[in-house]
């Protein structure tokens, strides 16, 4: 490859390599971040999406490119209430990573030396380039409230199942329980499978919040995306076995045996011991109940007593005799 190049004099901005050769950074965002570097100071407070805009990053591209440079530490935000009482979205960008506790320091520092009340935008001047004030996407587009907006009314969401639904709900809540662990609603909702696979695995909404904000690093999260991505996938609990069902035997099925009644010789599947099919029990059963009956029939009519007693009476001789005498 030939190289050929030739310094500008004027209306130049140094680059510096972590960021042009930057592995995780797409074009979009280098472009973005040189672009933002080298802006001048009356023009720095402009919204970040309007700069893509000049450029030609928009939709899509613009929020892949602003979640890369949030994921690498060039990007911070907050939400906070301004000296009218009403909610904004801060932002600093910075041509270098930074971690979220001295982002969270650059920004109080800030505060400290501006009165509110002359606040118009997050940059300040002796620093190094860096711009902010300027508001996501989802917030420019003219609403404003003097009450946050929750985290329902964040973007309208399409149907999901309810531990997804459950997860995203998680990792919003974040934000109350460390600032650094902010998200916004698509980058929940980009990590709500992720914690739904908690959920499914038996944890707790409760189990899952304290293994995402418990030993945060000393040195502060550079990106929220980012360590929570890491820490659903690392400290994702065992999987819960299905309940094992127990084992029957298979039910012991007899071989046929050769029926022992009358008649041709034929086969039948015994239940137990038996040794006559199941109609030449029922055949057997009759007879006996025909034999039966037949020798019932057969027997003498059964005389009354008194008729007994009666003829032992009038009998000659004997008994009869003895009686009338008694």
């Amino acid at each position: 490859m030939l190289w050929h190049a030739i310094a500008p004099s004027r209306r130049f901005t140094k680059a510096s390599h972590d960021v042009v050769r930057h592995p995780r950074l797409n074009s979009d965002a280098k472009i973005l971040l040189l672009y933002v570097q080298g802006l001048p100071e009356g023009l720095a407070d402009k919204p970040l999406s309007e700069h893509a805009r000049q450029l030609g990053i928009t939709g899509r591209a613009y929020q892949r490119a602003k979640r890369m440079l949030v994921e690498d530490g060039f990007l911070h935000e907050w939400h906070q209430q301004n000296d009218r009482g009403r909610w904004v979205t801060v932002q600093l960008f910075a041509n270098s990573p930074v971690t979220g506790a001295a982002a969270a320091g650059l920004r109080d520092g800030w505060g400290a030396e501006v009165p509110p009340s002359a606040q118009k935008r997050t940059v300040d001047q002796p620093r190094s380039r860096v711009a902010g004030g300027c508001t996501p996407v989802d917030e420019e587009l003219g609403k404003n409230s003097s009450h946050p907006p929750t985290e329902a009314e964040a973007e309208p969401e399409a149907e999901c199942a309810p531990e997804v639904a459950e997860g995203e709900r998680v990792l919003l809540s974040l934000r109350h329980v460390h600032r650094e662990l902010h998200l916004g609603a698509r980058e929940a909702r980009g990590l709500a499978e992720a914690a739904a696979e908690w959920l499914r695995r038996g944890a707790t909404a409760a189990d899952l919040r304290r293994a995402l904000t418990s030993g945060l690093p000393e040195g502060g999260v550079w990106s929220a995306v980012g360590f929570l991505r890491h820490r659903l996938v690392q400290k994702l609990p065992e999987a819960v076995p299905p309940p094992t069902v127990e084992s029957r035997p298979a039910p012991r099925v007899a071989g046929l045996v050769v029926c022992q009644g009358p008649g041709d010789d034929h086969v039948f599947r015994p239940v137990g011991d038996e040794t006559h099919c199941g109609p030449c029990r029922r055949e057997g059963a009759r007879r006996f109940w025909l034999a039966d009956a037949a020798a019932v029939a057969a027997r003498p009519p059964r005389v009354p007593w008194r008729e007994r007693v009666a003829a032992l009476a009038v009998s000659p001789g004997g008994d009869g005799q003895r009686l009338n005498s008694g």
